[in-house]
């Protein structure tokens, strides 16, 4: 019985949702039955209990029609049935009347609110951030820009991409310190289009980034946006134009299509630069983003006419939160980490790394400077180093070129990769590189535990792991990295030592899912990018200290044993660690302790402060730059870096020291 009353059930369901499918018509006839059989039914037992309805059923019924009516809005004219009959007329008239104007109402706003969430409209805005393309690195950019501004007002920053405006401003809201500091307004368009580049403003705006997408025919795109952009603000006004490129092969066009204001950064390289700085110096990462980003300490340009007339190393020992590390001169020329006689002119800046543009009264610190506790240890002299590349992607021939150009004869290349990893014959075969460094391929995939149960992993000074570029339609951008990790982890664990590896990650938020040992690290692909867009967005003037420091010089940043400064086991001020780097060139912003973080570096301390100095410290440097009539090979600066429109040469970079 159950079963055919469900069967029942069922078979009315169906014939009603067919007669519903039919047409409008019975829609409506089926909507006005429903109405009825519900307001009737009301109406006459609202009628039936008031105490001063009619006494007679005639009049009763007229109550019931009444209030049916005035219900439906159908007019409540008693009568003669042909009165009757045109009050209802009326009144389906009147409704089909206000029905319309509602529905026109109704599709005009849906539309209108349509058309804003599709972002269409145009940004009426000045001196506001221009974004330009989607990608990793947006999440970063905004992030910084929203932190920059501080509590100086919240900034605009408008976002064009050829995605939902809608899921791009809930994406970038859920970027730790955005919501509420910044104030965003996304629009979808190709930014490579003119007319929709105009929705947000670039002629009126501060400056513009430009960002390379994830994957496809980037650097190409970047140029047509660029292109673009010059097209509609001209080629010599506009706003400022900080734009990235992957391949370094597209720099030239680009920086022509950027123009007289526009700065172009490559990515691979840097990144490339970031991973081998990483796997010589561990803790240098942690070290350049508290430089980049805007929560701490950062690079600065300072007035100071009031310090004219001193020399470097008395200046260097003035400020107490600070640390002085070179000069911007009157003609625009850069001279970082100077020599500590070289006198400051009222027409210099300084350039200084500091937790505030403005940065406290000068005083003389020189006083807790202790010349007993300087020590007088020299650099130890490198040696061969043992290197292993797990995976391998378009930054692996850059890695492999500047760990070469680094290296000291006998060092060696260990590249593990699949055969179909794109692997240069001449880098399959194993061949000394100019006797410095031998690369040999090992066919096998780093992901399987027992491939790398078969290399001596603790045999090797390093161990960089790469990812693909790209990926299959199962796979995310790290997984493979991640797999790798966790083999890498496994074997530590085995062992019970330390291996030194740093990996590059495509996605920000796998940095913490990534299985990492005591002595791992990670690289986040184009971040560091990123963070050096925002700070020239923020503070343009600092491009040629940028330039000098990440591009030119490459590896102009170093962590060196504190044993070179100071003696092991001997409290002594910062004060006496900056003395003793200026004695050798250098210029001390800071130190990493492994006790009691082992992951943070500690940027500008006080001259004051004063520790007990370990030989496990290492000691945050700026170095000298150095001779370039002592470079040998020629083929050493041929990786492209930093370019400004404002240039007309292609400095190369160098390598960074090994």
């Amino acid at each position: 019985m159950a079963r055919r009353r469900s069967a029942l059930r069922d078979r009315a369901r169906y014939r009603f949702d067919q007669t519903l499918a039919r047409s409008t018509g019975t829609l409506l006839g089926w909507l006005a039955v429903c109405c009825l059989a519900v307001v009737v039914p009301v109406s006459t037992a609202l009628v039936w209990m008031d105490p001063a309805a009619p006494r007679s059923l005639s009049g009763r019924l007229t109550a019931v029609w009444r209030t049916s009516a005035e219900t439906l809005r159908l007019g409540a004219v008693t009568g003669a049935p042909l009165r009757m009959l045109l009050s209802v007329l009326l009144g389906l008239i009147a409704l089909l009347c206000v029905s319309t104007l509602v529905g026109v109402i109704t599709t005009g706003l849906g539309d209108r609110v349509a058309e804003l969430r599709r972002g269409r409209s145009m940004v009426l805005e000045s001196g506001h951030v221009v974004v330009l393309g989607w990608s990793d690195q947006v999440f970063t950019i905004v992030g910084e820009l929203a932190a920059a501004h501080g509590d100086r007002g919240r900034p605009t920053i408008a976002v064009l991409a050829d995605r939902d405006s809608t899921g791009m401003e809930g994406e970038l809201l859920a970027v730790p310190g955005v919501r509420g500091r910044a104030r965003l307004v996304c629009r979808t368009g190709s930014p490579a289009d003119p007319a929709a580049l105009a929705l947000v403003g670039p002629a009126t705006a501060a400056s513009v980034l430009v960002l390379p997408a994830a994957e496809g025919e980037a650097d190409t795109e970047v140029v047509r946006v660029l292109l673009a952009l010059r097209a509609l603000t001209g080629p010599e006004g506009g706003p400022r134009v900080v734009s990235a490129v992957r391949d370094g092969r597209r720099l030239p066009a680009a920086r022509l299509a950027a123009g007289a204001r526009g700065t172009v950064l490559e990515t691979d390289g840097t990144t490339a630069r970031l991973l081998v700085q990483a796997a010589r110096r561990p803790g240098l990462t942690s070290a350049l983003r508290d430089l980049l980003d805007f929560a701490g300490a950062e690079f600065h340009l300072a007035d100071a006419p009031h310090l004219a007339g001193l020399t470097f190393r008395q200046i260097a020992l003035r400020h107490d939160t600070s640390c002085a590390v070179g000069y911007l001169r009157a003609d625009g020329g850069l001279l970082l980490t100077p020599p500590p006689g070289a006198v400051l002119t009222a027409a210099d800046r300084l350039v200084v790394v500091a937790h505030d543009d403005r940065p406290a009264a000068p005083t003389d610190h020189g006083t807790h400077v202790d010349p007993t506790a300087i020590s007088a240890a020299t650099p130890a002299a490198d040696g061969p180093v043992r290197v292993l590349l797990l995976g391998w992607n378009r930054r692996g021939p850059l890695i492999a070129d500047l760990l070469r150009r680094g290296a000291r004869p006998g060092s060696v290349l260990d590249v593990v990769a699949g055969p179909d990893s794109g692997l240069l014959p001449g880098q399959q075969a194993g061949e000394p590189d100019d006797g410095r460094l031998a690369v040999t391929h090992r066919p096998g995939d780093p992901t399987r535990p027992e491939v790398l149960r078969g290399l001596d992993l603790f045999g090797y000074d390093s161990v960089i792991v790469l990812g693909p570029d790209t990926c299959q339609a199962d796979e995310r951008p790290d997984d493979r990295a991640l797999l790798t990790l966790l083999a890498l982890h496994s074997s530590e664990e085995t062992a019970g030592r330390a291996l030194p590896v740093v990996a590059e990650l495509h996605d920000h938020r796998t940095e913490r899912l990534a299985p990492l040992g005591r002595a791992a690290d990670t690289v986040v692909r184009g971040r560091l990018t990123a963070l050096l867009m925002a700070q020239l967005t923020h503070h343009p003037s600092l491009a040629p200290v940028f330039d000098e420091i990440f591009a030119t010089r490459g590896g102009a940043l170093d962590l060196r044993p504190a044993g070179e400064y100071v003696l092991p086991g001997r409290e002594a001020s910062f004060a006496t660690v900056v003395a003793a780097a200026l004695d050798r060139g250098q210029c001390a912003i800071g130190y990493h302790a492994p006790e009691p973080h082992p992951a943070d570096v500690v940027l500008c301390p006080r001259k004051s402060d004063r520790r007990v100095w370990s030989a496990e410290d290492r000691i945050l440097v700026l170095l000298p730059a150095p001779d370039a009539s002592a470079t040998a090979d020629p083929a050493d600066r041929d990786l492209p870096h930093i370019h400004s429109g404002r240039r007309s040469d292609d400095t190369p970079a160098e390598a960074p020291p090994a």
